[in-house]
């Protein structure tokens, strides 16, 4: 291979703002080719989009024309040429090429093309995943993606957090319950991390203000399309923080989160016909008790204490305009950390954050005693031995502190409109799918 013929490639973006005549190098896929004869017109994708090349007989001779024929779709190749511009074609300029070089022939199943516009069954693509996301509206979904991720640290790093990284493998449920998925250990049986809940309440106790970004599991027999069994949360823990100051950095992230996105992909957005409503804080807050009262009105009964149905969820869905929280929920539907009310304590301190009919997060005030917490395990019939490692900091001073998770798949689902979570995940895992 030429190195040379690709060291000092440019872009697709760059070509289109070139002016006429200029010499470029480029490498890429060949997404489609249409054949004239005595011209061929190819389609190049590289990371930043498309352009369009032009091979011809007085430009390319008849050598590289028939070459170019022979080409196939999503081939790598190298080219240069001529910078051309002409409302003809794509984005207003193309390559005229007089050098063409095929790095790597391609073998593409004809339903797999990533140009081709049939709707195709998402278990299919998935089973070719990264030819799958060589399609542009999937491309789209994760350049995106790379911008929430990228918008929430700059977001959170501005409130004073620091980005922590906690263990994976654990030795007992965070949460409790069951959906835990076991790991052989050495000599001991571990489990795969629900949640960083205990390590991140631990930390803010030393660094008062953490976040982490990484992946959770929880063996869950749902098989719906919001849930997985691998996904990435983003995680917030404060101390010297009651609810309504983790709510308030919630509200303030997401609202962050949007305005970035529509200033850096209005491109992707318009590949996805997505438009997103810039969003104002703070948030409307609608409690528990009132949230089963409007459901009353429209026909959902809710009894008291039973967590939302899916259709409670949508039918709230519909009457806001926007992401809302849900407040003092019930404390036997929390996990034992969540703090109860002081003036009723079968209600807590606690939020999910709904956009649209999604729960996208969840979280609250923490317990911060230690005889308070020992109390709240034992009513969840959950062992305080097999969390001593835990309860032990609370000996060392820890302060009040609340917190919250995120999924980010579920807020991508918001952003680009998909209706199934594994489209927004790179390689989803969920009850059927551990490949590829």
């Amino acid at each position: 291979m030429n190195r040379a013929l690709w060291k000092d490639r440019v872009l697709s973006s760059e070509v289109l703002r070139s002016e006429e005549g200029r010499r470029v190098k480029l490498a890429g896929w060949v997404h489609s080719i249409r054949d004239l004869g005595k011209v061929v017109f190819i389609i190049l994708r590289d990371r930043d989009g498309m352009v369009q090349l032009v091979f011809s007989l007085n430009t390319s001779g008849r050598e590289l024309v028939e070459q170019a024929k022979r080409l196939g779709k999503e081939y790598v190749v190298m080219v240069e040429g001529f910078v051309k511009h002409t409302e003809k074609a794509p984005g207003g300029a193309e390559v005229h090429v007089d050098r063409l070089q095929v790095v790597n022939e391609a073998e593409v199943p004809p339903h797999l093309e990533p140009d081709q516009r049939a709707k195709v069954d998402l278990d299919v693509r998935l089973d070719d995943r990264m030819l799958d996301l060589r399609r542009p509206e999937n491309y789209a979904i994760f350049r995106i993606n790379h911008v929430v991720l990228s918008a929430a640290r700059r977001y959170l790093e501005s409130e004073g957090f620091m980005e922590v990284h906690t263990p994976k493998l654990i030795a007992t449920a965070t949460e409790g319950g069951a959906a835990l998925f076991p790991v052989a250990y050495f000599d001991k049986e571990a489990f795969l991390a629900q949640s960083p809940q205990l390590y991140k309440e631990q930390l803010s106790a030393v660094f008062e203000r953490v976040y982490e970004i990484g992946p959770l599991f929880r063996a869950e027999e749902s098989h719906t399309n919001r849930h997985l069994s691998e996904y990435v949360g983003i995680d917030v823990e404060a101390a010297f923080a009651d609810e309504e100051d983790v709510m308030r950095v919630l509200e303030g992230m997401v609202a962050f989160v949007i305005r970035e996105v529509t200033e850096r992909c209005r491109k992707e957005l318009e590949l996805l016909r997505r438009e997103l409503k810039p969003l104002s804080t703070p948030f409307v807050r609608l409690t528990y008790d009132e949230a089963i009262e409007r459901l009353r009105e429209v026909g959902i009964m809710i009894e008291w204490g039973h967590d939302l149905t899916t259709e409670a969820e949508r039918a709230l869905g519909r009457m806001f305009d926007g992401p809302f929280f849900i407040v003092d929920w019930p404390t036997h539907l929390k996990p034992f950390y969540i703090m109860p009310r002081e003036d009723d304590p079968s209600r807590s301190y606690s939020f999910d954050l709904m956009y649209g009919w999604l729960e996208i997060a969840s979280g609250g005030r923490r317990i911060h005693r230690k005889e308070q917490l020992i109390a709240r395990l034992k009513e969840q019939g959950l062992n305080p031995d097999s969390f001593k490692h835990h309860l032990k900091c609370y000996d060392y001073g820890m302060p009040p502190h609340s917190g919250w998770g995120l999924g980010l798949a579920r807020l991508m689902m918001i952003i680009t409109g998909r209706e199934d979570i594994r489209e927004v995940v790179l390689y989803p895992r969920d009850r059927w799918r551990l490949t590829p």
